[in-house]
């Protein structure tokens, strides 16, 4: 197929993508053909009204990129790159792709690191995936330690590969099971913050992307969804020290579930957080 220019290709791309169903095809061809062409969503649309002229190799790149979309890969693992609050995470199989909801629940895990009166205040993050949660309170509270924990072999290359990129001597990469964790750091940790597997195994998410490409270790947590949370909460109750703060992320009909677990596991000062669209997202508690 021969597209003579910007504007011929990007009404391509956003016609397939809408035919297959994709819910943001302008926005996903912007982005493809942006990551191709070295441009941001607003020089695509700039150049397109333009349109700015293409060779065969960008022509060929970005139509092969809108066919896997269209096929609903998630853009992320077509480019390889997850954007995350200040942060551009590698990304692809085998690791599961940091969502928007996060960047908001991660927020008050910062501010709860930020407030530690400690000159090095000590966060870790469990069930670390590719290192998202950790690495953003290590960016944005610069004084901070924090260790990132994994279990999964797949998830841990991306985990590592981020860490590599972002982290510091003050970022800790740990291969372990939340369930048993860092035991030599037992009542020394100021936050805890997780965004651990919360979907219930019969209830299989609806959009391809997350049903297809997203790691099922990542994705359920037992029967009820909350096995996870339930070591999750004994571990973060054992690695905090007194006054110290637990963030989770969860799903929208959770909280009062959470909340629950979270008491019982002897946390006090529970609370639970909306997200921009109204759902509860994420349960703080002090330890």
């Amino acid at each position: 197929m021969s597209i003579p220019d910007l504007v011929a290709l990007r009404d391509h791309a956003i016609r397939v993508l809408a035919d297959a169903g994709v819910t943001t095809p302008e926005a996903d061809a912007d982005l493809l053909i942006g990551h191709v062409l070295g441009m941001s969503r607003g020089q695509v649309q700039a150049k397109a009204l333009v349109g700015a002229p293409l060779d065969a190799e960008q022509i060929m790149t970005v139509t092969e990129f809108i066919e896997r979309r269209a096929l609903r890969e998630p853009v992320q693992h077509i480019t390889g790159l997850a954007p995350f609050r200040t942060l551009e995470l590698a990304v692809g199989p085998g690791v599961f792709v940091p969502r928007p909801e996060t960047e908001l629940v991660v927020q008050f895990a910062i501010d709860a690191l930020a407030a530690v009166a400690s000159p090095q205040p000590l966060a870790v993050d469990l069930g670390s995936g590719s290192g998202a949660i950790a690495l953003a309170m290590a960016v944005e509270v610069p004084h901070a330690h924090v260790v990132a924990v994994e279990n999964s072999p797949q998830a841990f290359v991306w985990t590592t590969r981020n860490v590599r990129r972002y982290g510091d001597d003050r970022v800790r990469l740990v291969f372990a099971d939340l369930a048993d964790a860092l035991p030599e750091l037992d009542g020394t940790v100021d936050v805890v913050a997780s965004n651990p597997p919360y979907i219930p195994v019969g209830a299989v998410p609806r959009d391809p992307e997350v049903r297809l490409f997203d790691p099922e270790h990542a994705l359920y947590g037992g029967v009820d969804g909350l096995d996870a949370v339930r070591a999750l909460v004994v571990t973060a109750h054992r690695l905090l020290r007194p006054g110290g703060t637990l963030v989770i992320e969860h799903g929208e009909l959770q909280a009062e579930s959470i909340a629950a677990i979270v008491r019982d596991g002897g946390f006090t000062a529970v609370a639970s957080h909306r997200d921009l669209l109204g759902r509860d997202r994420a349960t703080t508690a002090t330890r």
